[in-house]
């Protein structure tokens, strides 16, 4: 089978031949139809002290189910999120990060949608939304920041504004629903919001934390780091909340399993609708990751086997 490698820190990215991985107990081997690109993953490459598998969301065919599987069988459409080498005609997927596939989804709509819609509706739910409140969502034009954006007004928000890295992502964002749509660079955000979903961090913590309202929440999920000042805080009784997806997904398996319905209820009801920039060969994965660094996507970046 072909598998996506790399050599050391930087790349380059290139194909190699090895053999069909071996199925082991509570896994899946799943013959990958479409496999989701993230920054996180992109990052690992250019940042990582050593080389790593290249793991991420996966979608395809269960072929073999190993020892200890009881939810799924040979045959059976998944998602899911892989952590061993996930850039591969073949991928192993643990059962308890596997969810079903409905029929009317295609594989790349189970990449864009599963992972990318848990972050952003798990972030939504640490920021507490009322009815009638408002948001900002930054790198609103990503994988995850299109569904937040999405999923905000679907939860009730007022106004929805997006942040982006340049002007001409506006289009595309105020088509997900957003109200307003600002660049990172505005010397003002607009008007004061109840809450910001955050995807970036770094440098953007602080105008993200001034363009909340008293009493307003920052959740911030980014991996992009960053400091915040606590006097920032003090002044307008502000607060930051740290979310991660792979807390829930350990510790709380129920939650994780009723965002994931609750994902493919509003997709199968077409009131979420992933949206997909480019889908990319597996030979070319090289050229998506330089769309996901140089931040040009609109919306999830997918290479297919």
């Amino acid at each position: 089978m072909r598998r996506v490698r790399y050599e050391h820190t930087g790349g380059p990215l290139f194909l190699e031949e090895v053999p069909v991985p071996a199925v082991g107990p509570g896994e899946l081997l799943v013959r990958t139809a479409a496999i989701g690109v993230t920054l996180p993953v992109v990052r690992k490459v250019t940042e990582a002290a050593e080389p790593i598998p290249l793991g991420g969301e996966i979608a395809g065919e269960v072929v073999a189910a190993g020892e200890g599987v009881t939810r799924f069988t040979a045959g059976d459409r998944v998602t899911g999120l892989c952590f061993g080498h996930g850039y591969a005609d073949y991928a192993l997927l643990h059962e308890t990060m596997a969810t079903p596939v409905p029929e009317s989804a295609s594989p790349v709509d189970a990449v864009a949608l599963v992972r990318s819609g848990l972050v952003a509706l798990g972030a939504l739910e640490a920021a507490r939304p009322r009815p009638g409140e408002s948001a900002l969502v930054t790198a609103a034009a990503s994988g995850v920041g299109q569904l937040a954006v999405q999923l905000a007004r679907l939860r009730g928000a007022s106004r929805v504004v997006g942040a982006v890295s340049a002007p001409g992502k506006a289009a595309f964002v105020r088509g997900l629903g957003a109200d307003d749509v600002i660049a990172y660079d505005a010397d003002v955000w607009g008007e004061p919001v109840d809450y910001v979903l955050d995807a970036v961090g770094g440098e953007l913590l602080t105008p993200a934390i001034a363009a909340l309202a008293p009493g307003g929440r920052l959740v911030a999920y980014s991996s992009g780091g960053g400091t915040v000042q606590a006097y920032d805080l003090l002044v307008g009784a502000k607060s930051v909340i740290g979310f991660q997806m792979a807390r829930i997904a350990r510790g709380e398996p129920q939650l994780y399993e009723r965002w994931r319905r609750e994902l493919w209820r509003l997709f199968t009801d077409g009131a979420l609708r992933p949206a997909v920039h480019g889908e990319f060969d597996l030979a070319d994965a090289a050229k998506a990751h330089e769309v996901i660094e140089s931040r040009s996507n609109l919306g999830k970046v997918v290479l297919r086997t």
